[in-house]
């Protein structure tokens, strides 16, 4: 029953799910840690969102998300909107000033009707030639649009896909990588481009990627800034805009290397800049959009349009309706994305999240294995207060580094992996305790009281198979006359056995409720002791609590046997018990066999306790202790010595004592007198004044407390030293009783 095979079962469940938290953080299994993440990163937003500023003053331009909402649908008609009403639309933004318009819509399709459409439809015969030809040289409401884009510098989109499309895509921007060699290896790969029609490609100031990816739990939380088709580096829609913004031909990709190459080897990006603007990157080239709340000041209606708007140097955003996107800062439509990405970018304001799961998962590994350790050797108090300590430390630094530096690590992943494994662990040690529990109470529980029992199941290592020496109370009881008693049943043997069982039970149960432990159980008498298999500093007195117990059990069972017998008319005598105590070292130990675990105590003071048993009937009282007891428990109980003689297993004289009562009992003035002249009468006995020492038993039988049948011992053994005087070396103790 040592600790180490339970110990192992306990760290074990906590050890299995560390590395499959340090799995599924790394490879993010099923999305897990981006769900995780990202909830939490949706609530430090709520909490805190990025308050509106408008970036005119920062940056020189100002950003507007033109909502078709209704009233531009009863002008312009329903979407989507044919070419010729995006022209007229982007004429009045024109008008308005604004400088920048981008177009977060596909502008893949041709509109429906343009004369080119119309002439392809025509009959192939020489009567309509002349009105093919005519359709043919007239300008289509496309080229209407792409006209509208000169004067503007107009940004249109394309989109990356998997599926089908062109191979090569219309990249007008100049992607520059520094930092390292490789730092785009992380960055999204497409095979294909769904483009814009050539027309609109030729006449825009630049080109980017529309997609917007969500994250596994259905939310937009930041937006790409490169990707990459077919091993060709693209921009996306926000990038492009930003790098127009700039006035720079050119973006550049900021790479590093890995910071723990053993775990992580790949490059990775950091930023992204154009011009004097620096935009945070994660190592996949995302940027991690700081929400603010929905703001009335970033949308541009019809209705402020057609009150000729002032737009000058405003990026205006055009997407296409009825599309909304859940974010950290609610339903966002496609425009508003957008718009709140490009503050982002021109503010400075992005969120910087983790270069990885790297530093998450040493702290995850580190704290994780400090955790199994503390299961393994102090258990689940200290491993819970340390999870909790961890858990809200590292939700503390991550509130922290939010609110203080815009920065985002996920700190849920490790701190549920953290708690899962101290549930791990709980788990794992309620099973092993429950096993345990079981297999105590199969070898133990006519032994141990419950209370040790689960102990011993919670800390296997209390229970010392192996042996250990250990100062102990060993307590003998036995039933006084128990031959005469089965001669006297000798012809009802089921009445005796059920009579014993009556007496013994009680007894028993009452060294059980004072935290003994049961050892030698026999017919009429059994052993127990206390400070074994744990510790108890007050196993004396509890081992004298029980004896006083058992006296007062015994008295209630001779009432109800008593009782029986006046039925039935059968003779009955009391019966009594005796009661040896004495204290001190012993092995303690036991062995198994056979599947079931034993326990004993052995030494001096198991032999002395049953030499006093069997001495006790001679005192009168039933409990009778030795001198060591009678140190160990004297605050007690009141103590009245009763004899010196050679009981010891070596023959070596040892004091006796009579429990008499509490303290109280002890402070009494009539008690004091009876313990003086005990200590008188056994001072006259060992100097040898016999008659002083019968006048003193003679005075004494008068006293309150006094045992009559114990100075008739005294006197008949006086009488026996007068016939045989002790030696000049005496030491006082009598030895012939024993011979």
């Amino acid at each position: 029953m040592r600790a180490g095979p339970k110990s192992i079962g306990i760290w074990a469940l906590p050890l299995a799910i560390l590395v499959l938290a340090a799995a599924v953080f790394a490879l993010d299994l099923g999305g897990l840690a981006t769900r995780l993440s990202g909830l939490e990163y949706d609530s430090y937003q709520h909490f805190q969102p990025r308050p509106y500023e408008s970036p005119l003053a920062r940056s020189g331009y100002d950003v507007r998300a033109f909502d078709i909402d209704s009233a531009a649908i009863a002008q312009y008609g329903n979407w989507p909107w044919p070419s010729d009403t995006l022209k007229k639309v982007t004429d009045t933004l024109k008008k308005a000033g604004a400088p920048v318009i981008v177009y977060a819509l596909a502008l893949d399709a041709s509109d429906p009707a343009s004369p080119q459409r119309f002439a392809a439809q025509l009959a192939p015969v020489p009567e309509n030639d002349a009105a093919r030809d005519a359709l043919n040289k007239m300008i289509s409401a496309d080229e209407n649009l792409a006209l509208s884009f000169q004067g503007i510098k107009a940004v249109t989109g394309f989109a990356l896909t998997d599926s089908t499309g062109d191979g090569v895509a219309p990249v007008t921007a100049k992607i520059v990588v520094t930092g390292a060699d490789d730092p785009l290896s992380h960055t999204p790969q497409f095979a294909y481009v769904a483009r814009a029609l050539p027309l609109f490609e030729a006449a825009s100031a630049g080109t980017g990627a529309l997609n917007l990816p969500v994250d596994p739990g259905g939310v937009l939380r930041s937006v790409p800034m490169i990707l990459r088709v077919n091993g060709m580096t693209v921009p996306s829609l926000d990038a492009e805009v930003l790098r127009i913004a700039s006035g720079k031909a050119a973006l550049t990709v900021h790479g590093a290397e890995s910071s723990i190459p053993a775990l992580d080897p790949a490059g990775r990006i950091t930023g992204i800049s154009a011009g004097v603007f620096d935009v945070n990157a994660r190592r996949d080239g995302v940027m991690a959009i700081y929400f603010s709340r929905s703001q009335t000041e970033r949308h541009l209606t019809l209705a402020q349009l057609n009150s000729n708007a002032d737009l000058k140097n405003t990026i205006v955003v055009i997407g296409p309706p009825g599309k909304t996107l859940r974010t950290p800062g609610g339903m966002r439509s496609v425009a508003d994305v957008h718009a709140e990405a490009l503050e982002n970018m021109l503010l400075g304001q992005s969120l910087s999240e983790s270069a990885g799961y790297v530093p998450q998962l040493v702290f995850l590994l580190v704290a994780g294995a400090a955790l199994v350790l503390l299961f393994a050797r102090t258990g689940p108090i200290w491993a819970g207060v340390f999870t909790l300590a961890m858990i809200g430390g590292v939700q503390i630094f991550g509130w922290y580094l939010f609110s203080s530096a815009h920065q985002l690590i996920d700190a849920a992943t490790p701190a549920l992996a953290l708690a899962l494994a101290f549930i791990g662990g709980v788990c794992a040690r309620g099973v092993a305790v429950a096993n345990a529990r079981a297999a105590l109470r199969r070898s133990f529980a006519d032994m141990l009281p419950t209370a040790v029992i689960e102990k011993i199941a919670r800390d296997p290592s209390m229970l010392r198979l192996d042996g250990e020496t250990r100062i102990v109370t060993c307590l003998s009881c036995g039933l006084r006359r128990y031959a005469e008693l089965g001669e006297a049943f000798k012809e009802d043997p089921t009445d005796f056995t059920r009579m014993i069982t009556t007496a013994m039970a009680p007894l028993i149960e009452a060294v059980l409720d004072h935290g003994g432990t049961i050892g030698h159980l026999g017919g009429d008498s059994f052993v127990a002791y206390w400070n074994a298999p744990v510790d108890d500093g007050e196993h004396a007195i509890h081992a004298c609590d029980a004896a006083q117990y058992m006296t007062l059990a015994m008295a209630t069972v001779n009432e109800q046997l008593s009782h029986e017998r006046r039925f039935d008319g059968t003779a009955f005598a009391p019966m009594e018990i005796g009661i040896g105590i004495s204290t001190g070292a012993a092995i303690a130990g036991g062995f198994t066999a056979r599947g079931r675990t034993t326990y004993s105590v052995t030494g001096d003071c198991t032999t002395l306790a049953d030499s006093i048993r069997e001495l006790s009937g001679q005192y009168g009282p039933a409990i009778v202790v030795s001198d060591d007891t009678r140190k160990a428990a004297e605050r007690a109980y009141a103590f009245l010595e009763v004899d010196f003689i050679a009981a010891g297993p070596r023959d070596e004289a040892v004091k006796l004592f009579a429990i008499l009562g509490n303290p109280l009992v002890r402070a009494s003035p009539k008690f004091r007198a009876l313990a003086t002249f005990h200590d008188h009468i056994f001072q006259s006995i060992r100097s040898q004044q016999w008659d002083k020492a019968r006048g003193l038993i003679e005075q004494s039988r008068n006293l309150s407390g006094a045992s009559q049948k114990l100075y008739d011992l005294h006197l008949t053994r006086i009488d026996w030293f007068e016939k045989n005087p002790p030696g000049a070396d005496w030491d006082g103790a009598f030895r012939p009783i024993l011979k």
